[in-house]
């Protein structure tokens, strides 16, 4: 774990987050978890509106995020608009199994690498910049436990995931002078409807409830954990 120094408080209630796959059986959870703390955010989503999330410090931003111009415009407009950013919470991703390596198709590869590794790429890229003018700037990125370990038929979705703790890590070190903070966390099973109708024998009992990601992620996000960046934080259920 690195530490940063300490840096100016800013009460959160102040502060600007930007929260990509905000509507997602997660990202809705971290959004109201914000929007309840009286932060701004800006939620986006492929597909977003604003009302699907209710209060005068919530802003519905439609991106998609496999585009590179779409993800730097909607950050800049998000800049604009809100008159900086402190935090940015990228839990965006996606999930595909089933099949071995030798058996996974092109199709497969680029949608876990776009969804899992590339989009995170161009929301770092553009953020950056903007966060690192902030007192107080926080980066939070929603990964998976499964890709701490190989898992047979989950070759894709796995190579990409633990990209992404590694890009967030260089991320950690490359923004230290700026006490730009950038962590990671690392879910195991969530308890999402989507998981549900995937798996419906599965005891749902033993999975993660979203709420507990939600809370995890806000901490990161506060002043509480200034001092800690460059970690990687694993979460699970009841095992």
């Amino acid at each position: 774990m690195e530490t940063i120094s300490e840096a100016t408080i800013v009460p959160m209630n102040s502060r600007v987050a930007f929260i990509t796959g905000a509507k997602g059986g997660v990202g809705s959870f971290v959004t109201e978890a914000f929007l309840a703390k009286g932060v701004t955010v800006v939620g986006a989503s492929r597909s977003i509106a604003q009302g699907d999330f209710a209060g005068p410090h919530f802003t519905a931003l439609p991106v998609d995020f496999t585009k590179p111009e779409a993800v730097r415009e909607g950050i800049d407009a998000s800049v604009r608009r809100s008159g900086g950013l402190d935090v940015l919470v990228h839990v965006l991703g996606g999930f595909a199994g089933g099949t071995s390596v030798a058996e996974t198709d092109d199709a497969t590869w680029e949608q876990m690498r776009d969804l899992n590794l590339t989009s995170a790429f161009y929301v770092l890229r553009a953020a950056i910049p903007h966060l690192r003018k902030s007192s107080s700037g926080r980066i939070v990125v929603i990964g998976s436990l499964a890709a701490t370990e190989p898992h047979a038929g989950l070759g894709a979705y796995v190579v990409f995931k633990s990209a992404l703790t590694m890009l967030v890590r260089t991320v950690a070190l490359e923004n230290k002078d700026a006490g730009l903070a950038a962590n990671v966390i690392l879910p195991g099973t969530m308890d999402t409807r989507a998981n549900r109708q995937a798996m419906p024998g599965a005891d749902f009992s033993k999975w993660l409830a979203p709420k507990k990601v939600a809370e995890l992620a806000w901490w990161l996000a506060s002043e509480d954990a200034r001092d800690i960046t460059g970690t990687v934080i694993p979460i699970d259920g009841c095992l």
